[in-house]
């Protein structure tokens, strides 16, 4: 039991250095993206009509860190990926581990996929919607603190939503998923990815439909992912029992 407490202690202290040092990445990262806060501001609002409005001095401060925090999580994401790799790595063979370590290119550039989907696609859809339902009732005056809260709370959700297919592959190497779990939660999934989608875009047909059809494309991408690698995995671990009787059947003769 106490041996058993030890090494429960040990994992918990890994953990532990391996969230510390992703949070120093971000800490950096943000620090490194504040500084260029500003040149971000003007390309983001290079084609708005007029400039955004503040309120106070402390919503110019406010902006400024938060589109600092954004760069800075699509940048901490490899570290952050990394960390877990390098948690999880003593539990896998050999060729898993060369495996998973190449999903971290792909979680960062699927990330950056999913932000520049929501900023170039959804955004000026939804935006563009909500400001002609407002034309002719209302004086439309954005604040910059209203805007690129609305901005970040419509496009940051796709970087995470993107790393879907990435995320499935590499629990389905740790065994945490397979694709007959998948499958079977299919319709649950496809509910929660339709509300998910109801609930980030205006009520109009074809905001929604440009939300949820990618997100229905991504998961069943990621079955597919998954059943490949699920398949993969069944091999390898095959190989190597076969090897190891193979290295016992040596010894014994």
């Amino acid at each position: 039991m106490e041996n058993k407490e030890l090494h429960l202690g040990d994992h918990l202290e890994e953990l532990r250095r391996r969230v510390i040092i992703t949070l120093l990445a971000f800490i950096a990262f943000l620090i490194t993206s504040f500084i260029f806060a500003q040149d971000i501001y003007k390309w983001l609002v290079k084609d708005l009509d007029g400039k955004l409005a503040v309120l106070g001095p402390s919503d110019i401060l406010w902006v400024y860190m938060m589109i600092a925090a954004v760069f800075a999580i699509a940048a901490a994401i490899p570290v952050a990926a990394y960390q877990i790799w390098r948690f999880v790595a003593p539990a896998l063979h050999r060729e898993e581990r060369v495996v998973t370590l190449r999903f971290i290119p792909g979680l960062f550039l699927l990330f950056i996929a999913g932000i520049s989907f929501g900023y170039f696609v959804l955004f000026p859809i939804v935006l563009g919607f909500l400001t002609k339902l407002s034309a002719g009732q209302f004086e439309t005056m954005f604040t910059a603190e209203k805007y690129f809260r609305f901005m970040i709370n419509l496009t940051l959700p796709f970087g995470f939503l993107f790393e879907m297919p990435l995320v499935v592959m590499f629990l389905t190497r740790l065994g945490i998923l397979n694709p007959v779990r998948l499958a079977k939660a299919r319709k649950l999934s496809y509910f929660g990815l339709i509300v998910v989608s109801v609930l980030i875009t205006p009520p109009d047909f074809l905001s929604d439909v440009l939300v949820i059809v990618p997100l229905l494309v991504l998961y069943e991408v990621s079955v597919s992912l998954s059943r490949i690698v699920y398949r993969k995995k069944l091999q390898l671990e095959a190989a190597l029992e076969n090897h190891g009787l193979a290295e016992s059947g040596q010894s014994y003769s």
